[in-house]
């Protein structure tokens, strides 16, 4: 499907709310699923929406479940689930900030790697809006704790990652627990024959929006690979990220252990770098992706699996170290730069035996992949290529459930205790008992120790430098 772009998102049927919220996040221009997606899921319909990592597909089923939810009622009206913890975290942020105007929306995240009871608990109070992982989530329905009868919406986020991941099962025992009157909003940025059964066992008349690439951020993302041995594999990619700038790089790699090797190299180097991989805890991932988000983290490097759900604003460049054995595993990796209408940069890594990995990516995709010729006798400038971060992370431990607001946090850094510059902070991200906090790295001490030394907002809160 195809339509006029309207010249401004306040030609969307959202109500006068909720252009009021999307105003002052600065939403001025609506992408194209959101101009195709918005007024089908105000009017009730059921939809596939092929649509790519960063195209804005969040807001677009967000903002109709807002303007829907009845908010006098304590009741589960709608249910977002996806692949990982990570997205369902990034979803839940997002539901939160847009329905910021809603007065006492709540938003419950029901995931894996965290202890069932506070989840009981919090159902067992009422939430409007449930966000959550295939397991956790069928663990609830089958204990009786999460309450579907008045379910309006579901949505599956990144349904095809949800069946590659294995989930096709616990995804539809969820669906055949939930109100036959519901409405069901499938988004997928492929269509394999697994997502059309999935439509056709559990969707009314859908919808298809189809969003190709010509519509969307595609011509603002350069893909290029070198064919390269593994023994120069590390030499093509320190000539990648010298030949292309960026303030941040997400590396993929197929196996923990190539992670675990690559992470070790860069960081001898001296290199800003982290890893993201099966092996870390919970606790430990949020860190990471904490770090990297707010540019305390310059390179990150990932497997799949553990890559899941990355939500990185701005993010400059992806490097495929090592090649996927699918095309559609390719398109997921690369969809998290050049997002929104913004430059982006991927570079594959590509042995003379994986040719046949471009050819199929090449025809997934519909792009020819430039190839790049390594230049000979190239010696790489890694001190300039391995500069550190320009901000480093205070981790608070306090957050969205003790009260903690940015502002909060923002007046203990620039008042009188803190004596920091408005500058000098970055992104602050507030969980619900820890807050995570970018400080310009030359100030990042002495801030840490005045929130340690100070107060947020009367109370003691306990700062921790990360790395």
């Amino acid at each position: 499907c195809s339509g006029p772009m309207p010249a401004n998102i306040a030609a969307l049927s959202l109500s006068p709310a909720r252009l009021a919220v999307v105003g002052e996040l600065g939403y001025e221009t609506p992408t194209p699923i959101q101009v195709e997606g918005i007024p089908l899921l105000l009017a009730g319909k059921d939809l596939i929406a092929q649509s790519k990592t960063g195209s804005g597909k969040t807001a677009a089923f967000a903002l109709p479940i807002l303007q829907k939810i009845e908010l006098a009622s304590r009741s589960l009206q709608a249910l977002i689930i996806c692949p990982t913890r990570e997205l369902a975290a990034q979803v839940a942020r997002e539901l939160r900030k847009l329905g910021r105007k809603h007065e006492g929306l709540a938003v419950l995240e029901i995931v894996g790697g965290q202890t069932v009871r506070p989840q009981v608990d919090a159902l067992a109070r009422g939430v409007h809006i449930a966000v959550g992982t295939p397991g956790r989530l069928l663990d609830h329905l089958q204990r009786g704790t999460l309450e579907c009868a008045s379910l309006k919406t579901v949505v599956l986020d990144e349904a095809d990652r949800m069946l590659d991941m294995g989930f096709g099962a616990d995804v539809e025992s969820i669906l055949r627990k939930l109100p036959s009157s519901r409405q069901t909003v499938l988004f997928s940025a492929t269509y394999p024959t697994t997502i059309e059964a999935l439509s056709g066992g559990y969707q009314r008349d859908p919808v298809r929006v189809t969003i190709d690439d010509t519509e969307t951020d595609a011509p603002m993302l350069r893909q290029f690979f070198i064919e390269t041995e593994p023994a120069q594999k590390l030499e093509a990619l320190y000539w990648s990220l010298q030949h292309y700038p960026h303030e941040s790089v997400l590396i993929f790699c197929n196996f923990k252990a190539s992670v675990a090797t690559l992470e070790d190299s860069l960081s001898l180097s001296g290199f800003s770098v982290d890893r993201l991989d099966g092996d870390l805890e919970q606790f430990q991932r949020d860190q990471v992706l904490a770090r990297f988000r707010n540019e305390s983290l310059r390179v990150l490097i990932a497997t799949d699996v553990a890559g899941r759900g990355i939500d990185v604003e701005d993010l400059d460049l992806v490097i495929n170290y090592e090649l996927p054995d699918k095309a559609n595993i390719y398109v997921h990796r690369i969809g998290r730069t050049g997002r929104a209408g913004k430059a982006g940069v991927a570079v594959s890594l590509a042995t003379r035996r994986e040719k046949s990995k471009i050819k199929a990516i090449e025809q997934t995709t519909g792009q020819v992949l430039e190839r790049v010729e390594l230049a000979s006798g190239y010696a790489p400038d890694v001190r300039r290529l391995a500069r550190e971060a320009k901000m480093q992370t205070i981790l608070i431990s306090g957050g969205r459930k003790d009260k903690v607001r940015p502002g909060d946090i923002l007046g203990a850094l620039t008042g009188e205790a803190g004596g920091l510059k408005g500058d000098d902070i970055g992104k602050i991200e507030i969980q619900d008992r820890l807050s995570y906090v970018a400080i310009a790295r030359p100030v990042a001490r002495s801030a840490a120790k005045s929130i340690n030394s100070g107060r947020i907002k009367g109370k003691r809160f306990r700062a921790t430098l990360l790395g």
